[in-house]
């Protein structure tokens, strides 16, 4: 089909309604547009550059989005002095917003350098009408604006935009729709992740995602081993399905299937060697799910299993359905079916009404769990969520003072707990080259531990065995065996 002079809304005649295909059909489109600009700007290549702000579910659609413009003929750089920019941004926290307000002054200066740059914004907080709508009055020279529901749709708004030369903005608010089969680059070729849900319904009070992700959506669970025997037959090893709660993926299939049900079923496929998952949301960690973990080669022995607060009357009133005596239980129940698990954990400090009684509950999981490791984040007040409407904010210097307590202890009990396996042999993932030690390469154990050893680039995507020499606390120095 000749496209060089088709204009858009030709295009939208012509594409097909089904997707992928449709994807495909303006992947096309804006190929030939782009070759014609190149042509008028005596150009061979045209560049883009992804930053990536947030958690892996935004990695794994960045891997797409970065398929889609590699589709199109763009070419990757490292630098932001590129023709395609595309921010996909979080919005957990409100100063991830300020960041990306901050970075997009300096793409302005960089645009007005370069009359074919485009700049795109996408991921939650486009999600959120006050941040588009000020986008659209102080950021004028930003192309295309979109959200999470719709990232398989970069090419088609792209073609828009070349054709119509204005800002380009589609928001959805919600959808029950998952679009399959569009072209993805893996930043690894060895392991990669796998979308197995998105969305979620759990409102946890200080918690943004549910408004910005939408309500849970799982996707068939024939489609995912479809694609994972894909990846396992392309070279990787290890895989890790994501969810914002996978430990209630399929509750919304016509046909429930349980996400130990799926699990057993990635376990058997050939060539896949690691089966990892994030995140469990402790409330739905089912019986099933540890027999399943327990029963498996091939799922790694870790979990990460958020506990936010150790008080239970502060876990209800962030709406996490479960107390202290639960999670406390469920961590005794996952420890005798598995005594060599891994557990790491959340924890949040300063949440609205927090008493130094509610902290020293916190304290006081943290030293019967002893973590392997934890992020421990100080409350951040989310706009648009119940927590920021709460009464009883917690003062800056109580907050500070607790967190430093709490990060002391989570250190000091991850430094002994890390050390456990120091003198076996252990296998490891080999993921890169150490840039801090000259011939030293890095890798990953079954429960999610680093080591360094020394080796050699042609062992990256290999699992080998490593004698851990020594335990740095956070991490093992090893000697590669033969």
């Amino acid at each position: 089909m000749n496209y060089i002079n088709m204009t858009y809304d030709d295009a939208c005649q012509y594409a097909p309604l089904d997707e992928p295909a449709r994807q495909y059909f303006f992947m096309e489109y804006c190929k030939a547009l782009l070759e014609k600009i190149k042509e008028a700007a005596g150009r061979e290549i045209f560049t883009f550059h992804i930053a990536t702000f947030g958690c892996q579910m935004n990695s794994r659609d960045s891997e797409k989005l970065q398929g889609i413009l590699e589709a199109i003929g763009f070419v990757e750089t490292e630098s932001e002095e590129a023709d395609f920019v595309l921010y996909n941004t979080c919005t957990v926290r409100e100063n991830a917003n300020q960041r990306v307000y901050g970075r997009l002054g300096y793409l302005n200066s960089l645009k007005k350098k370069n009359p074919h740059m485009m700049i795109s914004l996408c991921g939650c907080m486009m999600q959120e009408e006050e941040v588009v709508a000020k986008i659209k009055k102080s950021y004028r020279f930003v192309d295309i604006i979109f959200g999470t529901h719709n990232i398989f749709k970069l090419a088609e708004l792209m073609a828009e935009r070349l054709d119509k030369k204005k800002m380009v903005v589609d928001i959805w608010k919600e959808t029950d729709r998952i679009v399959e089969d569009l072209p993805t680059d893996r930043k690894f070729p060895f392991k990669s992740g796998v979308n197995i849900m998105f969305g979620c319904n759990n409102f946890c009070s200080y918690c943004i995602v549910p408004y910005v992700r939408g309500r849970e959506r799982s996707r068939n669970p024939k489609d995912i081993v479809d694609e994972i025997t894909r990846l396992s037959e392309d070279g990787v090893v290890e895989i890790m399905l994501l969810g914002q709660n996978v430990n209630s993926y399929g509750k919304n299939l016509d046909e429930p299937v349980s996400f130990a049900e799926l699990l057993t079923q990635v376990d058997k496929i050939e060539g896949l060697e690691r089966i990892r998952f994030m995140t469990s949301h402790p409330k739905d960690l089912s019986d099933e799910l540890i027999e399943a973990m327990k029963n498996s080669k091939k799922v790694c022995r870790h979990i990460h299993l958020p506990l936010q607060s150790g008080s239970s009357r502060v876990l209800k009133a962030m709406n996490r359905s479960y107390t202290k005596e639960k999670y406390l239980e469920l961590v005794e129940k996952i420890r005798t079916a598995m005594p060599d698990i891994s557990l790491t954990t959340d924890i949040i400090v300063g949440f609205p009404g927090e008493t130094e009684e509610d902290f020293l509950e916190t304290l006081d999981v943290v030293k019967k769990v002893r973590f392997d490791s934890a992020f421990t984040f100080i409350y951040s007040k989310r706009t648009g969520t119940p927590a920021a409407k709460m009464e009883c904010q917690i003062a800056d210097e109580d907050v500070k003072n607790r967190f430093d307590r709490l990060l002391t202890e989570v250190q000091r009990i991850s430094s002994e707990v890390c050390g456990k396996d120091e003198h076996t042999v252990q296998k490891v993932l080999v993921e890169e080259v150490n840039d801090h030690g000259e011939g030293l390469m890095t890798g990953r154990m079954g429960n999610n531990t680093t080591v360094h050893f020394k080796g050699d680039p042609s062992l990256i995507g290999k699992i080998v065995d490593v004698y851990l020499d020594e335990s740095k606390g956070f991490y093992y120095m090893g000697t590669l065996r033969a």
